[in-house]
């Protein structure tokens, strides 16, 4: 009996090494087979090291005026949204941005986990500073950073980025109340008032909410010219442009408004 359950055992360990070794082999295979079919796909070419795109450097970056910077915004979510993005190497970037920094934007966006800036408008490492808080309101704080970003480190563009299906704006029409969400999302709720819209104006009706963070995008910029005289004289001098965007979940696609 000893020796019958003994083999049992043998063959049952030695039937499992067999499967585990087919599917990693398997596996292996088609992971090859899919490097292979992209290696040879035209339509996604292998980069070479001319394709990789480089972190900004001062000289650059000063070379740039405040619309050329817009315009490479706009470029650059339209990368995004296309699906032909530029090649990047985040390892060179690091090594090369670990000495210094010379972003040409800062963005002031919503912490909404689906509209990160940098990817969105295909930037890298070092080439925007990105402020995020939710329903993308400024504080403060936030107007400290965006001062430092500009007259102290050289940023061009100021950009508030708002979003659709934005869910502090939907709290914000909600009236939601919670901890120190609330004096948050009080900063909101003037865009409700403001918006003019002749649908329903619930927090469960999508283009009412999308008018209202577009309204809010609207009475950001408004604050950040009047709360920050730093930024306001660099946008009368033409040093630096303050613009408000939209970005829409679905499509990709964002909008520079005004």
């Amino acid at each position: 009996m000893l020796g019958q359950e003994h083999e049992a055992r043998a063959l049952e360990l030695s039937r499992r090494r067999f499967i585990r070794t087919t599917v990693a082999g398997m596996s292996i295979g088609a992971a090859a087979s899919c490097g292979a079919a992209r290696a040879a796909d035209p339509a996604q070419p292998t980069p070479t090291a001319e394709d990789v795109v480089q972190p900004l450097t001062k000289a650059a970056r000063d070379a740039l005026n405040p619309g050329e910077i817009i315009a490479r915004l706009k470029a650059g979510n339209e990368r995004f949204r296309t699906g032909k993005k530029q090649h990047r190497d985040f390892l060179v970037e690091l090594q090369r941005t670990a000495g210094g920094q010379w972003p040409e934007a800062v963005v002031l966006g919503c912490i909404d986990s689906r509209a990160p800036a940098e990817i969105i408008f295909d930037q890298g490492l070092g080439d925007i500073f990105n402020c995020r808080v939710a329903g993308n309101v400024e504080s403060a704080d936030m107007l400290g950073s965006m001062e430092f970003a500009t007259k102290l480190s050289g940023a061009k563009v100021v950009a508030v980025l708002g979003h659709s299906a934005c869910g502090a704006v939907k709290g914000a029409i909600a009236e939601a109340e919670l901890g120190n969400l609330t004096q948050l999302l009080a900063k909101i709720r003037p865009a409700i008032a403001q918006t003019t819209f002749p649908g329903k104006r619930t927090a469960d009706h999508p283009e009412f909410v999308d008018a209202v963070a577009r309204k809010s995008v609207e009475l950001t910029l408004e604050r950040l010219r009047k709360g920050s005289a730093v930024l306001a004289e660099l946008e009368r001098s033409g040093a630096v442009k303050i613009v408000g965007c939209f970005y829409d979940l679905s499509t990709g696609r964002i909008e520079f408004l005004g």
